[in-house]
């Protein structure tokens, strides 16, 4: 695979059900250790890295919405879900010597910090890694677009996403064994062809501020040291099929 640019700042989306390892529900301490030994080694190679976290693992607002309840109130729930998210990935890191910040789009002082623009940019200035839940502060708008709005107030140079699957493929490799791989993919390409990277919202955003996004698989050890080290993993989206992460060859 080809060489890319090289990171300096990242935002990376843990989805929640990334936590749960092999259990049906809830969080995996040995995943969590994992991920945070990952992401020590990539922060004291010195790039710095801001995280969102989503709740499925514990609850799904749009649960609540398919069986008949109210959407807002299962959002607000979900986006409950990611504080504990946060909270738990904030303590694996700090217990490895790194300090981090959780930080909610939603208030609740007693618990973690309030995500401020201005603080959580002076936090990874400050070489804190910062651990965001609460997706927007917002229903009906997914963890995902949370961190594509997150990425670009912290003018993070690409958004990872972190996945279940070495990257984006032509069709669901699970359903079509003849599935390919793709190294780089155009926005347009990812429109055209319906490859459903993201939520709509969330997809829109990253495309009309030029935000590169990165689709790998979370679970593939030293694949974000690699990354960040300019190294073809999983699947690079951006303008066209030319390499635009942001930073230092």
């Amino acid at each position: 695979m080809s060489e890319r640019p090289r990171p300096k700042r990242i935002l990376l989306k843990l989805s929640g059900e990334a936590l749960m390892g092999n259990q049906p529900f809830g969080i995996d301490d040995n995943v969590v250790r994992a991920f945070a030994t990952e992401i020590v080694a990539v922060h004291n190679a010195g790039t710095e890295l801001a995280i969102v976290i989503g709740g499925g693992n514990i609850f799904r607002g749009v649960a609540i919405a398919a069986g008949g309840g109210d959407r807002v109130t299962g959002d607000h729930m979900g986006m409950l879900a990611t504080v504990m998210n946060a909270l738990a990935v904030e303590a694996a890191i700090e217990r490895l010597g790194v300090s981090a910040r959780a930080m909610s789009a939603i208030e609740m002082p007693s618990v973690c910090e309030t995500y401020v623009h201005r603080r959580a940019a002076w936090h990874m200035d400050e070489r804190r890694v910062v651990v965001l839940a609460g997706g927007t502060g917002n229903p009906f708008f997914t963890t995902d677009s949370g961190a594509a709005l997150r990425a670009l107030e912290l003018e993070c140079d690409a958004l990872l996403k972190g996945t279940q699957v070495d990257g984006v493929y032509s069709a669901d490799p699970r359903l079509d064994p003849t599935a390919t791989l793709y190294e780089t993919v155009s926005y347009q390409e990812v429109i055209a062809k319906d490859l459903q990277i993201m939520d709509t919202a969330a997809f829109s955003l990253a495309r009309d501020n030029s935000l590169p996004i990165i689709v790998f698989n979370i679970h593939q050890p030293g694949a974000l040291a690699r990354i960040v080290a300019g190294e073809a993993v999983g699947t690079l989206i951006s303008g066209d099929r030319k390499n635009e992460i942001r930073g230092k060859p």
